[in-house]
């Protein structure tokens, strides 16, 4: 695996939170919920762009960036054009991060302390691609349900 390839498959995914968000036909529903289910569609897009913004765009590719954990999951009501811009933003970021980082290094340590267990920068890069294609499944059964 290569650091082209990954970037290629974050931004497969990308593109694919950005239609699934354009996809909710009612901007509130970006917001709703059903019972058994924690997390609106809104709040996992913020949390997945912040995700790879820290990560990627800041740890990997120096990019001013300051992860607020708590408002992804506390923010509500934001228009849907705003969630797009974060998308774009972290679109930005992960080419960034990712074209900083030569395919070599995906085996050293990553650079930070991290909250899972990881034997180097590649195993953690695909942590946070399966964290991202996690939460694309759930944003986009979220949205289908509430379509209903």
């Amino acid at each position: 695996m290569t650091t082209t390839e990954l970037t290629a498959m974050y931004l497969r995914d990308l593109r694919t939170l950005r239609n699934e968000i354009e996809s909710f036909s009612e901007e509130a529903d970006l917001w709703r919920t059903l019972p058994g289910i924690s997390n609106s569609a809104g709040n996992l897009c913020l949390h997945l762009c912040g995700n790879l913004r820290h990560y990627i765009g800041h740890v990997l590719g120096g990019e001013d960036y300051v992860r607020d954990r708590p408002r992804e999951f506390a923010a509500k009501d934001l228009p849907k054009a705003q969630l797009l811009e974060e998308v774009d933003h972290t679109v930005r970021s992960v080419q960034l991060g990712l074209g900083a980082m030569d395919t070599a290094k995906l085996g050293a340590p990553f650079p930070v302390p991290l909250p899972v267990e990881s034997a180097s920068s590649g195993q953690f890069l695909l942590h946070l691609f399966g964290h991202l294609s996690w939460h694309l499944g759930q944003i986009n059964y979220l949205r289908r349900i509430l379509e209903t």
